[in-house]
């Protein structure tokens, strides 16, 4: 089987926090990494501070395969991301001179002055690699393990295709759902047991309640076609046993 790979996000801003903004990139981040064999295991939410930004990269780049980062790389004098990152990996923050010519380049033909606040969109971690931006120019930057890119969805996401391509996809979790019409309660114990007789599976319980009845959505989960048909089926055995008592 193949290994597993792992991935952690980081989402950076107090406008987060506060509820100002409502984070729309985790869930698609999550979309994009299960559908290439990625297990997203772990999201932070931290402030704009560059203590709390460095010990929680370097917290999550050691555990996770990959990190992903969002939020703080633009013209304010509240983006820090890229000075937090270069101080987690201890090394300087600096103009990146490609990024500096390019955006120097495109703000010159749109007759708009290069501001030093434009110009920080041009600073990363020295040594630090390009992360394409197709809609506003500006890079995120990828260094060790880590992907910083922005915040805004519509940018995040065409970062994030530009970033896929050169990430090492894992086995593919497979899943089925099964209708319970019965509330947790009654199936708990033995959905308890069939997970423990099927230890390469992951069985997600979900209770739902609508027109004054409780039921539940049963996912079986797991990375073999074979293991997830077994738990399946003995989930559906479970069902119809309560349906049908003796």
């Amino acid at each position: 089987m193949s290994e597993i790979v792992t991935a952690a996000m980081m989402v950076i801003g107090d406008e987060i926090l506060s509820g100002r903004t409502k984070d729309k990139n985790i869930g698609h981040l999550a979309d994009v990494m299960t559908a290439i064999g990625i297990d997203l295991k772990e999201v932070r939410i931290v402030p704009d501070e560059e203590d709390e930004i460095v010990a929680a990269v370097n917290a999550l780049r050691t555990k996770y395969t990959y990190v992903f980062t969002t939020g703080g790389i633009g013209p304010t004098h509240d983006d820090i991301t890229a000075d937090s990152i270069a101080k987690a990996f201890g090394v300087p923050c600096d103009y990146d001179a490609k990024a500096y010519k390019m955006l120097e380049e495109s703000y010159a033909a749109r007759g708009l002055e290069y501001t030093e606040a434009r110009k920080r969109m041009a600073r990363m971690p020295v040594g630090a690699d390009h992360i394409d931006n197709p809609v506003s120019l500006a890079p995120g930057f990828r260094i060790g393990n880590v992907h910083v890119m922005a915040g805004v969805p519509a940018i995040f996401q065409a970062m994030l295709d530009n970033v896929v391509p050169t990430l090492h996809g894992g086995a593919v979790m497979l899943s089925e759902t099964v209708h319970c019409p019965y509330g947790e309660g009654t199936i708990g114990t033995q959905l308890g047991e069939i997970q423990k007789a099927n230890p390469d599976t992951i069985i997600g319980s979900y209770p739902k309640y609508l027109d004054g009845k409780f039921w539940t959505e049963l996912v079986v989960r797991s990375r073999s076609a074979e293991s997830l048909a077994k738990a399946k089926g003995e989930v559906e055995a479970m069902l119809a046993a309560i349906a049908t008592p003796a």
